[in-house]
């Protein structure tokens, strides 16, 4: 179980992966030509197209005293239809930039994102059997830039699991793949983002499992100072089949749907696995969102997804 202190500091690490700051930053906006997550938004980056920005959005606009909520309310719908044109809608960027100084929306950000990166993060952490500081740190920061199932894959294939070969040994082999994968993948605006991996590679080399204070990443220095009192723009990679998954008209269709039902099916829920997201499979979502402690709300975003096993 990591401390407190161990939790903020890898959150710090992403932090700097992300906007260049420890402390993140909050109404930062980002558009990157070739980002398949079009716009992108917040302390962690969430992604339009995954569908986690209207899920981030449509709790600031539900939270009590959220003083954008009623210039944000009327785009809730192209949000949630992910919409691109709000990459270069600039009243709707004035807006969300304006909005990262309200401390309502700071507040529901750190929630939102422990909710749906950071608990996920440590959950699949602990399932893979990773349990350092500096090995949760590295699941966390490929729940937020995506991938992390893909990479994990092919990790325990090509070289074991961390149970067979080891924590530390599995996560120098997992960064080291990791790297590899976002230097050749078909879109070539992952390419730059190597220095992710370049970053842990030098931690592991380190050998600060542990995250002790003070660390440098990148030339920034991370301090209890700094994380008490306390931009570059970075692509994800985060496929479309990790964006959210909901009951639509007409109804999501895809290899996607059909792993949730499989996996619903797993999970005790009786649905059809045809590749359809109907009015049964949202049911069966909302159960399991219910079984497990979940919002219930049929969204399967990130949160489900781990719980799911996906």
């Amino acid at each position: 179980m990591l401390t407190d202190l161990q939790k903020r500091t890898a959150q710090a690490v992403v932090n700097i992966f992300e906007t260049g700051t420890p402390q993140g930053l909050y109404g930062s906006v980002t558009l990157i030509p070739g980002d398949t997550g079009h716009l992108t938004y917040g302390r962690s980056q969430t992604t339009l197209a995954s569908g986690n920005l209207y899920l981030l959005i449509k709790a600031y606009c539900a939270a009590p005293a959220a003083q954008f909520a009623r210039l944000l309310n009327p785009d809730l719908a192209r949000l949630a239809a992910r919409d691109t044109s709000l990459d270069t809608d600039m009243a709707f960027r004035g807006v969300l930039h304006a909005a990262g100084d309200d401390p309502v929306m700071c507040a529901v950000q750190d929630q939102f994102f422990d909710r749906i990166y950071w608990n996920p993060s440590v959950q699949d952490a602990t399932t893979a059997a990773v349990n350092s500081a500096l090995g949760t740190n590295v699941v966390y920061d490929s729940h937020i830039q995506g991938a992390w199932a893909i990479i994990r894959d092919i990790t325990n294939t090509n070289h074991g699991s961390a149970t067979q070969i080891g924590e530390q040994a599995w996560i120098s082999a997992y960064v080291s793949e990791r790297r590899n994968w976002l230097a050749n993948h078909p879109n070539p605006a992952l390419h730059p983002t190597v220095y992710r991996m370049d970053a842990f590679l030098q931690l592991i080399s380190n050998g600060t499992w542990d995250l002790p204070l003070p660390l440098t990443v990148r030339g920034i220095l991370i301090t209890v100072d700094v994380l008490s009192g306390g931009v570059a723009m970075r692509p994800s990679a985060h496929a479309a089949t990790e964006g959210t998954l909901q009951l639509e008209t007409p109804p999501m269709q895809g290899d996607d749907v059909t792993a949730l039902q499989q996996a619903l099916v797993k999970a005790g829920f009786p649905v059809t696995v045809d590749g359809n997201f109907t009015t049964t499979t949202d049911a069966a979502v909302r159960g399991f969102q219910q079984q497990k402690g979940l919002t219930v709300d049929g969204i399967v975003g990130p949160a489900t997804r781990s719980a799911l096993g996906l």
